[in-house]
């Protein structure tokens, strides 16, 4: 999905280093709060990581600041939620406009990635220890707490160890203690077959038990798959424009499938979750075992605009298929989306042929998956090399199941139900040329991805308009129906373009609504 300014200004912009101490600009500190933090996933290199602020007072507070040391060896990378500088090894990190005001036992939080391994020391939030006071011996916060396994009957979980001295660890599924054990793994067994559950980890000592660890969502075996929708599969992206909890919007609007963002190269050509994650374990892993918990399924997207992706990285097909094929069995898929769209792929015929003889690959050994191809257009359809793509994939005979386009970023359309319709035909046109397919053939081979509220440029797509291409794409039988991104999904008039938000007015959760009701 193309996200230039959402992407680039908020989740994957770098940190610039404060050159004076009068560069620094920290909030006044409002009142008492905590901050607690957690380790959202870890690997050899780094980790993700998100602070907990909450009010702990019985009055609201207007703003606040988090400040911290990182031990020599680990530094500061990209971060979101919140306004962040560095100083040596000192961070400050201060409220954003949306974020700041906090009633009485109110709580947000923001997160980042740190390349290092070291956890943040000296800690304070508004000027006071995180923790309320000196003297706070309780140990830290488990971090990183996943399912490994599961089987019809039971779960097993793991975690990384807490900092400071531990006694033994608890796990919680909501108030009821489930296990406790002295190390860093528990198995929770006699649960029913396909059963949701969701659990909370803590450590704990003489002085006193932790915080509870961020919430680890898992089901039992035995599920009979979700039926239907995986037509309409709006993009979820995990860790960025604070994400919603599947369930919430699953409950709300009946939608049951979601495009998961983004499987890029986690170094050379393994596969990784923003390119710095394992495929398991960790925020983008909980979140697909909350769908599935929840009755739903999802569909890994490959590429997107940012990042190293995987097609220039592996150096054959049968090398980037095979990368495929690790997410595929990760996730025991039915689909996969490869979004193609920045120069290095979309515009790199070498890589374009990789990539779909990659997939014919992963189509002759996984003869039930659907593969789909997501890529930008103009307003009159595919431009030379969607054309050329098209064209590949039919002379390759790679069996592509859906052509997708991003009917927006036209450079600012302002009818964007027309823009889309007349893309869609193009792409119709090219299908038809390519193949040799008739109109109805086409149209059940092509998708839309778009984008809700205002787009990169600002061009304007309403609920109503939203609706309206829904109506058109269902009367002609089209195979996707999609946007970016349901982080989005929510209203803020003249908010801009930002990542947690539409910028228009809504309701929550409206365009998802709309797309649900697609097929």
């Amino acid at each position: 999905m193309r996200i230039r300014s959402l992407r680039t200004a908020v989740f994957a912009a770098a940190l610039v280093a404060a050159t004076a101490a009068a560069t620094v600009l920290v909030a006044p500190a409002a009142s008492a709060a905590t901050a607690s933090f957690n380790r959202t996933t870890s690997w050899s290199t780094g980790y993700e990581a998100r602070f907990t602020v909450t009010n702990d007072t019985s009055t609201a507070i207007t703003s606040w600041n988090v400040q911290f040391d990182l031990p020599a060896g680990s530094t500061m990378g990209t971060y979101w939620d919140a306004l962040v500088s560095t100083s040596g090894q000192h961070v400050t990190a201060t409220n954003r406009s949306w974020n700041g005001s906090l009633a009485p036992g109110a709580s947000t939080s923001f997160g980042f990635i740190v390349t290092g391994t070291g956890d943040p020391t000296n800690c304070t939030v508004n000027g006071q220890s995180c923790t309320g006071g000196p003297g706070n011996q309780v140990p830290g916060v488990p971090g990183n707490p996943r399912a490994t396994t599961t089987t019809t009957s039971s779960i097993s979980l793991a975690w990384d160890a807490s900092a400071g001295t531990v006694t033994g660890y608890r796990v919680y599924e909501g108030t009821a203690v489930k296990a406790t054990v002295t190390g860093t793994s528990a198995t929770i067994s006699g649960l029913a077959t396909c059963s949701a559950h969701s659990y909370t980890v803590t450590a704990y000592n003489e002085h006193g038990e932790s915080a509870k660890s961020a919430v680890v969502p898992a089901s039992t075996g035995g599920c009979e798959p979700p039926t239907g929708g995986m037509a309409a599969a709006p993009y979820l992206y995990p860790g960025w424009g604070n994400p919603p909890a599947p369930a919430t919007v699953m409950n709300a609007t009946g939608i049951r499938w979601f495009t998961i963002a983004f499987i890029l190269s986690n170094g050379g050509c393994a596969p990784g979750w923003d390119g710095n994650a394992p495929l398991t374990g960790g925020v983008h892993a909980n979140t697909i075992n909350a769908i599935r918990a929840a009755g739903g399924d999802i569909i890994p997207s490959i590429g997107g605009w940012s990042g190293n992706k995987l097609g220039p990285n592996c150096s054959t097909p049968q090398a980037l298929a095979a990368a495929y094929q690790q997410v595929i069995d990760a996730f025991d898929l039915k689909a996969i989306d490869v979004d193609i769209e920045n120069t290095d792929e979309f515009e790199n015929t070498v890589v374009q042929d990789r990539i779909l003889n990659a997939l014919k690959i992963v189509k002759q050994n996984n003869p039930g998956i659907k593969t789909i191809i997501t890529m930008p257009t103009t307003t009159t359809g595919p431009n030379y090399y969607g054309t050329r793509l098209i064209n590949q994939a039919a002379a390759l005979q790679a069996n592509i199941d859906v052509f997708t386009i991003m009917p927006f970023d036209f450079g600012g359309g302002t009818n964007m139900y027309q823009s889309t319709v007349n893309a869609s035909e193009g792409l119709k046109n090219a299908l038809k040329t390519a193949f040799g397919w008739t109109d109805a053939t086409a149209y059940s081979r092509m998708g839309i991805s778009g984008m809700n509220g205002l787009s990169d440029q600002r061009e304007l797509t309403t609920p109503a308009t939203w609706t309206q291409i829904r109506d058109w794409a269902e009367a002609r039988g089209l195979a996707r129906f999609t946007y970016w991104a349901v982080n989005r999904d929510r209203p803020c008039p003249d908010g801009g373009v930002v990542s947690h938000c539409s910028g228009i007015a809504q309701n929550d959760w409206e365009f998802t609504s709309i797309t649900a009701q697609f097929g």
